[in-house]
Order: C-alpha cells, then structure tokens, then sequence
C-alpha cells in the first residue's frame, strides 16, 4: 500500500562517454515508482519506450528532459547531453535502404570542399543512383536525375564546371571507396573529375596475380596492406591512378550490398528509383 502512494521519481543515465556525431546513445531508466515516460531528446524526437535508443546525427548541447507518471502524480529530470563534432571529414548519404556514412579524405581537398559545399546546398538530396551495376559500383549525383521519367538517359548532368584530378597513393579502388565520375580520355586527357557525379565502389575481390597484373601494366606498386584489403574485401583496382579516389565508406556496407542487388534496366538504372540525400556531419 506504501508503494501505491508514492510519489515517482524520475532519473536516467546513459553508458556511453566522450559522444561524437553521430552518436547512438543508449538511455537507462533510473526512474522509480512510475509506469509511464516520456522522453524529450533535445533535438525535436520524443519517445515513450522505458529504455529507448537515440541518435544524434549533428553535435551539439542537447536538454534531454524525462518526464514520468503513476496515476496523477508526475516528476520531471533533466540533463544536458554534449555532443561533439568529429575530427574527421564526415558525410551521411541516406537511402530508402538504409544509410552509409562516408569519410571524405583531406588529401584531396578540391575533391572534399566540393562534395561538402553541394551537400550544404542540397545540391545532391532527391538525385538517383542513376547506375548500378552488381559487382563493380553504384554511380549517382546527376542533377538531371531528380524526378526523371523512367526512359530518361541519365549520365550527363552536373554543374558548369570539372575538377583537377588528384591522384593519390594512398586512396585505391577497394570496396567502399568513394570515387568521382568523369567523361573519357578522348574528350577528356587530364582525367579531370565531374562537378557532382560520383561512384561508389562493390568490385569484387582481386588474386595477388591481378594486382601485379595492374602494376605491371600501370607502372606503380600497391602496399601490402592494399593487396590485402584488395584480396579480402574486393574492389576495382584497375580504375587506380585514372578516376580519384576522394574518400571511402567507413558505416553502412550492408547498403552497398542492397542497392548493388537490385534489379535494373538494359541502360543499369534500377527499375525502381533509389533516391539519395547528403547531409555533413558537423
């Protein structure tokens, strides 16, 4: 009978220490002598579960409140979550199957100052994964892509100008690796990169003979650690040192997957539009 008349009391807690965005933060309910929650992220979402999960893609000074109840009586707790931004070059690409965060690279800044400006802009939110083709890459940010009919030949888009190739021997073709798109030799000697149009690369995985293969014929030399990533996860090393590599998916391979396995016409646009949007993780 003594427990009825209490009053409740509301507390939480949380595990995890030091949060840089995107932080999935798991809460513990501390509360006492309630049946009902509700809870206040602090960044506009609200939950009613007793432990719920949440997570905060942006840093930032979050008042998570607790409001809890038992009968008429009410008690309120809040704490002020702090979240910090990352270090590193971060992006979010989200799609109807799920979302990949991406880690541009700094030693291609004309390539990483380009990608996050669009973004800002939402230059890239609503464009397709215009080109998909199983075992080799998944190709999008094509303006002309946004609300295209389904016999429109996409491909050609993007803004008014290209981009200086910046070849680097760190950054190769593995599974993963998020590379610029461009128009051919022919029309195109310095390799110079499109304005928006990118790739993201599946490939598939590589036998020590194919890589010394392409150094032989490309005149350069892989690391072992390369080789290895090369021979383990896959990838399409034989774009090395012709398309930039600017960055490489660090969250979210499970998607790569899913997209790469959907089925497409004859020009390798998936029959249903995978749309996409780009936001920096700041």
């Amino acid at each position: 009978m003594a427990f009825s008349c209490a009053k409740p009391i509301a507390d939480f807690s949380h595990m995890e220490k030091d949060l840089v965005a995107p932080a999935s933060v798991k809460f513990e309910n501390l509360s006492k002598n309630a049946n009902e929650y509700e809870w206040d992220f602090g960044d506009g979402s609200k939950s009613v579960l007793a432990e719920p999960g949440h997570v905060y893609a942006s840093s930032g000074n979050y008042p998570v409140r607790l409001t809890v109840k038992k009968g008429k009586k009410t008690a309120l707790m809040q704490k002020v979550l702090q979240v910090t931004a990352p270090s590193a070059c971060l992006v979010e690409i989200e799609t109807d199957y799920g979302t990949m965060t991406v880690q541009l690279s700094n030693a291609t800044p004309q390539h990483r100052d380009n990608f996050i400006k669009l973004a800002e802009e939402g230059y890239y939110d609503g464009t397709l994964f215009h080109r998909v083709i199983e075992g080799f890459m998944l190709q999008g940010g094509d303006p002309n892509s946004k609300n295209a009919k389904p016999d429109a030949a996409l491909g050609t888009g993007g803004p008014s100008y290209t981009i200086p190739a910046e070849f680097v021997d760190s950054l190769v073709h593995v599974k993963g690796a998020i590379c610029a798109a461009r128009q051919g030799d022919q029309t195109n000697p310095q390799k110079r990169s499109s304005g928006s149009q990118f790739y993201i690369v599946q490939g598939k995985a590589q036998t020590e003979q194919e890589l010394s293969m392409i150094e032989a014929r490309k005149g350069f030399r892989y690391t072992k650690a390369q080789r290895d990533a090369y021979m383990e996860q896959g990838g399409t090393p034989f774009l090395d040192r012709d398309y930039t590599v600017f960055g490489r998916v660090v969250k979210g391979f499970e998607v790569i997957e899913k997209i790469a396995a959907t089925e497409t016409d004859p020009r390798d646009r998936p029959k249903t539009d995978i749309k996409m949007k780009v936001r920096v993780i700041k």
